[in-house]
């Protein structure tokens, strides 16, 4: 077989053409879920975005006896088939245990992490501003357009 008779074509794929759907897990406190809950309302009614949640709300919270048992949830049911984990970044997340965790298993699985301001928010948590692999406001295109670019 000759060179010329391989015909090779490189395609670029346009922002339009990226896939659009997501799996995610969103870091954050029960004592603090209007956060939580904005968020996905904000992801929701993004155009041309779907995602799988991976989170764990409240009312569908994980049954195990330790917090070992716990964080191994986590870990296998939740943050290993996530493409991106997104903490939100209010101030209680710096001193949330949980949360801290759920970064930690981010790291280990090699997950990139979301940081997410808070909307109207002065302040956020040094934590999360840390660790994460990139910052976004409280801005419905700059979220999604980082989901799409931090996703494998």
């Amino acid at each position: 077989m000759s060179d010329d008779s391989l015909n090779i074509e490189t395609v670029t794929l346009s922002s339009d053409d990226r896939r659009t759907e997501y799996r995610l897990f969103v870091s954050h406190s029960w004592d603090y879920s209007d956060e939580y809950e904005n968020l996905t309302d904000l992801l929701d009614e993004a155009n041309h975005f779907e995602y799988t949640n991976y989170s764990v709300p409240e009312e569908d919270s994980i049954d195990a006896d330790t917090d070992e048992e716990l964080e191994e949830e986590l870990r296998e049911g939740q943050i290993k088939p996530a493409s991106v984990v997104i903490a939100l970044a209010g101030l209680y997340s710096s001193y949330s245990d949980w949360i801290g965790r759920e970064i930690r298993i981010a790291e280990d699985e090699d997950k990139p992490i979301l940081g997410v301001e808070p909307w109207g928010s002065d302040s956020t948590s040094n934590y999360v501003e840390r660790h994460a692999d990139q910052m976004v406001g409280w801005n419905t295109d700059s979220i999604v357009e980082s989901i799409r670019d931090m996703s494998p």
